[in-house]
């Protein structure tokens, strides 16, 4: 079987691709630099978006999208949610349409659990099957790449899988994730032990790529959309307590109220930073282990630890080149 893979140089991508050269499946990598790995095909791309050609001279029977224009916080463009239309609807649109007339049979999409909303309640979870409620340009154009792939699905029976994921993390994550593992490494007390009601999910990139595995065959997945998380949700003091355990730390947490928190936010302009540090975003993945006869491959603490690992020894590599 031959996969295709778009964003096979992004966080995620870089891991599906690794998965699949290490299972000697054969892979043909769609983007803008060639492969350095060998019995590996390329198709060559500027840039993915609505005018983009493929010449699909080897025709995968599966293709995985991940490339994207990625969640920007504090985006500063003009008309973002034009700039990521081009790339995440339009630019997703245009592959598709080409893989499905040059046979593909099947395009598994990674969409963003932005697609269902921002947050949820402390009770509430948000399912598969939730009307959609994207809130921000990012997600109303990831959104708009589903409606529109599921209408391609039926137009011209080439299979379509979606798959939302939240927060992401593992080895060489970025953003704000780094930031705050970096943070809890120092073993400093940090304000946090308060935020212990709300439920935050997440996803090891470990567990996301086996779903995503499970995705490429399973007769069941064929025009579903599923969410995927680690199957234990957090709340943010017991995430910085996982943290801290995974490196090495104590995991001290200073019990600063909640009321206290939104006011900064209030007051530094960041009151979406503290919604998200102090709320809930609970998934709902039963639909996925029924349908999939799936389950995460990797715990969470497993998972805390992993990344926790690499980072620490990145760290002290960083260390080393300093003092050299």
């Amino acid at each position: 079987m031959l996969i295709g893979l778009t964003g096979g140089n992004g966080f995620l991508g870089s891991y599906i691709k690794q998965y699949l050269t290490e299972s000697d499946s054969n892979l043909l990598l769609i983007g803008r630099t060639p492969s350095v790995l060998m019995d590996v095909d390329d198709i060559l791309i500027d840039t993915i978006n609505s005018e983009t050609s493929y010449n699909f001279i080897s025709v995968p029977n599966v293709l995985i999208h991940c490339a994207a224009r990625a969640h920007i916080m504090d985006d500063s463009s003009g008309d973002p949610l034009a700039e990521y239309r081009t790339v995440n609807t339009a630019g997703t649109l245009n592959l598709a349409r080409q893989a499905a007339e040059a046979g593909v049979k099947r395009f598994i999409f990674i969409s963003s659990i932005k697609v269902n909303g921002e947050s949820t309640s402390h009770s509430g979870a948000f399912t598969a099957d939730d009307e959609r409620n994207p809130l921000d340009p990012y997600g109303v154009s990831k959104s708009e790449a589903e409606i529109q792939l599921l209408v391609l699905a039926e137009e011209t029976g080439m299979e379509v899988v979606i798959i939302r994921p939240p927060l992401i993390y593992g080895p060489g994550v970025k953003a704000n994730f780094a930031s705050l593992l970096n943070l809890v490494s120092k073993g400093l007390p940090l304000p946090f032990a308060c935020i212990n009601n709300n439920k935050r999910s997440m996803v090891s990139v470990d567990n996301l790529v086996d779903l995503i595995m499970t995705c490429i065959e399973h007769p069941k997945a064929a025009n579903q959309v599923f969410l995927v998380s680690d199957d234990d949700d957090l709340s943010t003091a017991s995430m910085i307590s996982q943290l801290s355990k995974a490196c090495g730390k104590s995991g001290w947490m200073l019990p600063v109220p909640l009321p206290l928190f939104q006011l900064v936010g209030k007051v530094l302009g960041k009151s979406d930073v503290i919604n998200r540090l102090t709320g809930s975003l609970h998934v709902d993945i039963t639909k996925t282990k029924t349908l999939l006869n799936w389950t995460p491959i990797m715990s969470v603490d497993e998972g805390f630890k992993k990344t926790a690992d690499a980072l620490l020894q990145n760290n002290a590599f960083t260390r080393e080149e300093k003092n050299d």
